[in-house]
């Protein structure tokens, strides 16, 4: 067991017949005495320095591990967004190329059925011609006829008989 500095002031020596001064061993135990406290109130202070020393180093170790499991998981984190992104843009891709071969077959479609409709247009447009222009030439016969040549060599002798026979030629036509 360590001496304390009151083991050290306790201490006494025995006598002999020429032994030390007494007040100068008294004096330099006193100043052991002084030195010793001194030594040991450092000693404990040194000890509670490396005791908070060592705990602040146990927190900063936990820190560090903490971080390093931290960084770890964050890095597993972003890989896992990065696939699940590459295979979400995979996806929307495909679906993208879906649309637009729908959305390209429906336009062929449309295209198909409005050429188809122009020609039929087209068809109805030379039959209306054709019935038109088959409707102006009757019209034109008739305007040739020399029926009208007729009426203008028409005399107007009797009026009652220009009547009736007007009559009966619009019940004709």
């Amino acid at each position: 067991m360590p001496l304390t500095p009151l083991d050290i002031h306790n201490k006494e020596f025995s006598r002999g017949f020429r032994g030390y001064d007494e007040d100068e061993v008294n004096e330099f135990l006193d100043q052991v005495i002084k030195d010793y406290e001194m030594v040991i109130r450092e000693k404990k202070q040194l000890e509670e320095k490396v005791k908070e020393l060592t705990e602040k180093l146990n927190y900063f170790t936990n820190i560090e591990e903490t971080l390093n499991k931290s960084i770890l998981i964050a890095q597993e984190t972003a890989e896992e967004v990065k696939r699940n992104a590459q295979k979400e843009a995979k996806l929307i891709i495909k679906e993208a190329e879906k649309n637009a071969d729908r959305i390209i077959s429906e336009a062929l479609a449309k295209t198909r059925k409005i050429a188809m409709e122009v020609e039929e247009l087209k068809r109805q447009a030379k039959v209306f011609r054709n019935r038109f222009k088959m409707l102006i030439e009757a019209q034109l016969d008739m305007l040739n006829n020399d029926d009208w040549d007729h009426l203008l060599d028409y005399k107007l002798d009797d009026e009652d008989k220009l009547d009736d026979e007007a009559v009966k030629e619009m019940s004709q036509s």
